[in-house]
């Protein structure tokens, strides 16, 4: 048997699941705007709609907003009546996120809050929100704190997702040693071993690590 190596996988898994008309168009508006092109990859996204609908998630907070990729995966598998708080530095990229919310008909559900999201965070504590789902994929250097923030935001049983595990491969290379990388590398081994959740890592695309708090 062939060996197929992760690249060529990924890219059969991309041909399998087609983006429709919206997520491509949030992709080529993040491209005009010259935006990060960082949105989470398209199965990923296909996998964010099915843990959120799998749940029964009616709150999600999503630390990074970026163009409304992923807001808009979520959205799409919430339960009638739920809602997204978004978490983003960058006024400009939180109104280009809610413009393609309010075109997938999510407008109504998504409040974003704008600034560095550890102050929204300590905001959102503060005002004894709760959540049953939280995507983290924003700077680096704060992965562990968004982790803490969320297993205390978290309602019993809710699922913490968080996105570029490998960092291009810099997270494997045992030689690279910077703060962001020491950072991710203790948020992987949190995800996958704080007795205060049940979690998981995936290696393909750039990483992803699944958790459920426990109740």
């Amino acid at each position: 048997m062939t060996e197929q190596h992760g690249s060529n996988a990924e890219q059969y898994m991309n041909e399998l699941i087609e983006e429709d008309e919206l997520l491509l168009q949030i992709k080529e508006t993040i491209r005009e705007n010259r935006m990060p092109e960082v949105s989470v990859e398209p199965g990923y996204g296909r996998l964010l709609t099915l843990l959120v609908q799998m749940s029964g998630a009616r709150s999600v907070l999503e630390i990074g907003a970026l163009g409304g990729y992923s807001g808009v995966c979520m959205a799409r598998g919430m339960e009638e009546g739920g809602r997204i708080v978004s978490l983003e530095l960058r006024p400009d990229y939180a109104e280009v996120a809610q413009e393609h919310m309010r075109l997938a008909g999510f407008g109504q559900q998504v409040e974003y809050r704008i600034g560095e999201a550890i102050h929204s965070l300590a905001v959102l504590q503060q005002e004894g929100q709760r959540f049953d789902f939280f995507f983290i994929d924003a700077d680096k250097l704060n992965y562990v704190n968004y982790l803490d923030y969320a297993i205390e935001l978290a309602t019993p049983g809710a699922i913490i997702v968080g996105d570029n595990l490998l960092l291009r491969g810099r997270t494997l290379n045992l030689e690279r040693n910077g703060p962001a990388i020491q950072t991710v590398r203790e948020f992987n081994r949190r995800m996958a071993t704080d007795p205060r959740l049940t979690g998981t890592l995936l290696p393909a695309y750039d990483g992803l690590a699944i958790a459920r708090v426990k109740g």
